[in-house]
């Protein structure tokens, strides 16, 4: 049974590597492995075992079952305490100098042989085939510098939803009805170290915050920067919760170090709620190997940066349809990484909120003219003209009430994401602590002789 089970075994590895051959275009089965950078390996392991098979049939067992070295003349090796010493006119001595002959003959020749050596890991990389397949992308990174993240596939707007044609047709609803509700981009150009947000004399159902961090600069040593930044003890004055309204939302970037915890402390501190973090990875498709976005003490790259998001009042995704319209997007950004020293964040930060937001007064703080945006209010230091008007910008939104949403269409509510009902067994009562029969401080178990309307013994 053990020899038929081997011989399966053997044939099964023999079809695998005529496979793997095939599909890199080898001729023989044997020949794929220098395909891989490992000929060098298996010439090693084939030396080995014929080492082995050697040496093998040069030992012998003795009445004891001890294995003991016999010679070439059936004699035990260790028979006897005296060994037999060679001569230098022996027959095995001059065998053994014809063989050193050959193999530095042998040895002469593989060296004028190209030799494969290792170079990279592409035959490592998913979807690859190898003797040990599987998904080195970190030491991928480390031979050609591209970023494991480079190889996710569809990370664009245009071609993320190709396979799921109605977020397909959700998204393209959206940004139309989007671009249409939008009020004219209008910006202000101020010090916001002095300017009070008070004064643009309205409250705004979304704000975005992207302050120039310390971090910023930290992560790009050698550049001059005509900016200063701004502490984070300096950002927490900032009177965003006097201009965000009862019922809003706020989106801060603080980078990917001491700005995780800092940020929470501002959303609390200006009545947010974190609610989620949304992720910006960044890939570097277009300059890999590229190590200058490294702090000096740092022996990692940044990859990375947070924007935390607030709540203020309540949302609930149940019942505020007509302002949030949940799970459209996701709570991650893939994109190609900024020049060298840019602040600039990715556009797909604004698509986000616009289509998880319906409100219509958004505020951008720190903004500058590459950001300013249809449907935005846009305040910094870096805009070189103000258009800004609270009349005019008011205007927009004192007809009526449903002016301050963006509003929806019957196709877009059949289409988006929504919780689903409340499905309750039993009359309505829940599995929760003290609620129903179940659960602690129910009336199951050993308080069922309290339960109202019961009975005991």
């Amino acid at each position: 049974m053990s020899s038929d089970r081997l011989k399966q075994l053997k044939e099964r590895s023999k079809l695998r590597r005529q496979l793997l051959a095939q599909q890199f275009g080898t001729t023989d089965e044997k020949d794929f492995s220098s395909v891989l950078g490992k000929q060098e390996g298996i010439n090693k392991a084939e030396s080995a075992t014929a080492l082995n098979q050697s040496e093998g049939s040069a030992f012998a067992k003795t009445p004891f079952g001890s294995r003991t070295d016999l010679t070439s003349g059936g004699q035990f090796a260790d028979a006897s305490p005296h060994k037999k010493s060679e001569t230098p006119g022996s027959s095995s001595a001059k065998k053994s100098k014809q063989d050193g002959g050959d193999k530095s003959e042998e040895k002469g020749t593989g060296e004028e042989d190209d030799e494969n050596v290792y170079t990279d890991s592409k035959t490592f990389l998913k979807g690859t085939h190898s003797e040990n397949p599987h998904n080195d992308y970190c030491q991928h990174f480390v031979d050609t510098g591209h970023r494991p993240h480079n190889f996710i596939r569809d990370t664009g707007i245009a071609d993320r939803f190709e396979e799921y044609p109605k977020l397909k047709e959700l998204i393209r609803l959206k940004d139309e009805i989007i671009a249409q509700r939008a009020t004219p981009p209008m910006y202000l150009q101020c010090d916001l170290e002095t300017f009070d947000l008070t004064e643009l004399q309205y409250q705004f159902d979304v704000c975005m915050i992207d302050p120039p961090l310390e971090e910023y600069q930290r992560r790009c040593p050698g550049l001059t920067f005509n900016w200063s930044p701004w502490r984070w003890d300096e950002i927490v004055r900032l009177n965003i919760g006097q201009v965000v309204a009862q019922r809003g939302f706020c989106f801060l970037w603080c980078g990917s170090a001491e700005g995780l915890d800092e940020g929470r402390k501002c959303l609390k501190s200006w009545g947010f709620r974190r609610c989620e973090d949304i992720c910006w990875i960044k890939t570097n498709k277009l300059s890999p190997g590229n190590t200058k976005y490294m702090e000096p003490d740092s022996v990692m790259q940044h990859t990375k940066e947070h924007c935390l998001m607030g709540i203020k009042g309540t949302v609930r995704r149940s019942t505020d349809g007509d302002f949030i319209h949940a799970n459209v997007d996701l709570d991650i950004i893939i994109s190609e990484e900024e020049e060298y020293g840019s602040m600039d964040k990715p556009e797909e930060i604004f698509k986000i909120i616009e289509h998880f937001c319906l409100g219509r007064r958004r505020l951008h703080v720190f903004g500058n003219d590459h950001t300013l945006r249809p449907g935005w209010v846009t305040v910094g230091p870096d805009l070189t003209s103000s258009n800004y008007s609270a009349e005019q910008y008011h205007a927009y939104f004192s007809q009526k009430p449903e002016d301050c949403l963006v509003g929806s269409t019957d196709t877009i509510e059949q289409l988006r994401p929504k919780s689903p009902p409340a499905n309750k067994k039993g009359g309505g009562r829940g599995r929760g602590r003290g609620d129903g029969d179940k659960g602690r401080g129910g009336f199951g178990g050993r308080n069922f002789n309290q339960r109202p309307g019961g009975y005991s013994n």
